[in-house]
C-alpha cells in the first residue's frame, strides 16, 4: 500500500499541444508564436512543456538562465528554435553570451542599445534581428515615443534587422480605451520605421490580444497563458475559448471526522459545526503552494461509488493541510482530491483566493512531486 504524502502536480503535454493548435487556428498562417515558457514555464516545468510545444516559431524567456535551460531541452532532442530574451541582457557579458548562443534579444533602454551596436552578431545569426520595444502605454519597459524611431534608425544603419515590438497593459479587457491609444501609437511608429528599415517585422499580441484583437497579430505573437489552460480574457471562460488545462494540483484525504455541534476547526476557529457533521483533512496547504487567503473555493473529490463531487473548503488552509465538508457523502481515506485542474479549474480558484491563474502556476513550491500524464483521467461526472 502507497502510504507516502501524495500531493502532486501532473502536466498533461496534450493539453499543452492542443492550446498550441487552438491559438494557431486563430493566426494566419504567416504568423509566427513565441511560445512563453519564462518562469520555469509558468510553473509547468521547462523539461515537460518545451518538448509539447516543439511546433512552436520559438520560445520567449525572462532571463539568460531560463534561456540555457531550453537550450538544454532542445539540444537534448536534436533540435533547433529561435530562443528570445523577451527583458534583454542585463549586462554587457550577458550580451555577449546571448551572441555567442545566438539567443535574439530585446533592447528596451539605451544601455542594451549602445552595447548592441559596440559588439554585433554575424549577419546570419538569429539576434542579428533585435526585437526593439516600444512603450506604447504600458510604461514598464520600451523606448518612448521621442527616442523609438532613433533608436530604430541607429540600429538599423548598423545592419541590424528589427522586430518592433509593444505589449498590451488591457488587452483582457476588449473595450477599455488603451487599447486604441496602443494599436495607433505602434502602427504609426510601425508605418515610419518601414520607411527606412522596409523589412521591419512587428509583434504586439500577448494571449489575450491574440483573442480579442485578431487584426493585430503582425509577425510574432507571443502566446503565454493561453497555452498552459487558463483564460487570458476576462468575458470568456478557458474552456468556452477551447483551451484545456495544462496542470492538475491533487492531494488526499488523509483523516475523516464526525464533529459535534458546536465543534470548530483549524486555526481561528473560523468555522464551526451548527450539527454533527463528517469532515475530510486533505494533504495540501500553503507551504506546497496553495493559496491561503482562498474565501468560498471547492475540490473534487471522488465517492467510493466513483462519483465526483465538489467540496466545500472550511476553516482556513495551513501550511501542510486544510479540511473540507464532506457532510452526506461516502469518502474514504487515501482518496484524490484534485485542487485545480479540468474541475474546479485554475481560474476559478485564483477567483476565490483575489489573484490570477498566473500566480497560482507560479508560486507552487518543490513539495508537491511532480508527473507527466498525456491523458487525463475518465471524466466522471458531478453529483
Amino acid at each position: 500500500m502507497n502510504t507516502m504524502r501524495s500531493t502532486s502536480i501532473t502536466i498533461h503535454p496534450n493539453a499543452l499541444m492542443h492550446n498550441l493548435q487552438v491559438i494557431k487556428s486563430q493566426l494566419d498562417p504567416t504568423t509566427k508564436v513565441l511560445a512563453m515558457v519564462k518562469a520555469d514555464a509558468y510553473g509547468h516545468g521547462i523539461d515537460a512543456t518545451v518538448p509539447a510545444l516543439i511546433h512552436a516559431d520559438g520560445f520567449g524567456v525572462a532571463c539568460l538562465s531560463e534561456a540555457m535551460a531550453v537550450k538544454q531541452v532542445l539540444d537534448g532532442m536534436n533540435h533547433k528554435k529561435p530562443i528570445v530574451l523577451i527583458e534583454g541582457a542585463f549586462s554587457l557579458d550577458e550580451w555577449k553570451v546571448a551572441i555567442d548562443h545566438d539567443f535574439g534579444c530585446l533592447i528596451h533602454h539605451e544601455n542594451q542599445l549602445t552595447w548592441a551596436l559596440a559588439h554585433q552578431p554575424k549577419q546570419d545569426q538569429f539576434c542579428h534581428t533585435i526585437w526593439l520595444k516600444y512603450n506604447t502605454g504600458m510604461s514598464r519597459l520600451g523606448f518612448n515615443d521621442d527616442h523609438i524611431i532613433t533608436a530604430a534608425k541607429s540600429l538599423a544603419d548598423a545592419g541590424y534587422r528589427l522586430i518592433l515590438t509593444s505589449h498590451f497593459a488591457c488587452a483582457d479587457d476588449k473595450s477599455h480605451p488603451l487599447n486604441a491609444q496602443q494599436i495607433s501609437k505602434f502602427d504609426q511608429a510601425l508605418a515610419c520605421i518601414r520607411s527606412f528599415a522596409p523589412d521591419t517585422l512587428a509583434s504586439l499580441c500577448n494571449s489575450a490580444g491574440i483573442f480579442n484583437f485578431k487584426h493585430q497579430h503582425h509577425d510574432w505573437v507571443r502566446a503565454g497563458i493561453a497555452l498552459y489552460g487558463s483564460k487570458p480574457i476576462t468575458d470568456q471562460s478557458a474552456k468556452a475559448l477551447n483551451l484545456m488545462p495544462a496542470m492538475t494540483l491533487s492531494a488526499q484525504v488523509m483523516a475523516i471526522h464526525t464533529l459535534a455541534a458546536g465543534d470548530s476547526i483549524g486555526y481561528s476557529a473560523l468555522w464551526a459545526a451548527q450539527k454533527p457533521h463528517q469532515i475530510a483533512v486533505v494533504s495540501i496547504g500553503y507551504g506546497d503552494g496553495y493559496p491561503r487567503v482562498v474565501m468560498g473555493a471547492k475540490v473534487s473529490v471522488t465517492d467510493t461509488s466513483g462519483n465526483r463531487h465538489l467540496c466545500d473548503i472550511i476553516g482556513r488552509v495551513a501550511m501542510d493541510m486544510f479540511m473540507i465538508d464532506i457532510d452526506g457523502l461516502d469518502i474514504a481515506i487515501n482518496t484524490p482530491v484534485v485542487l485545480w485542474g479540468d474541475s474546479p479549474t485554475i481560474d476559478e480558484v485564483a477567483m476565490c483566493a483575489g489573484t490570477i491563474g498566473y500566480e497560482l502556476m507560479c508560486r507552487l513550491t518543490t513539495r508537491p512531486k511532480r508527473c507527466i500524464m498525456d491523458t487525463y483521467l475518465p471524466k466522471k461526472e458531478f453529483k
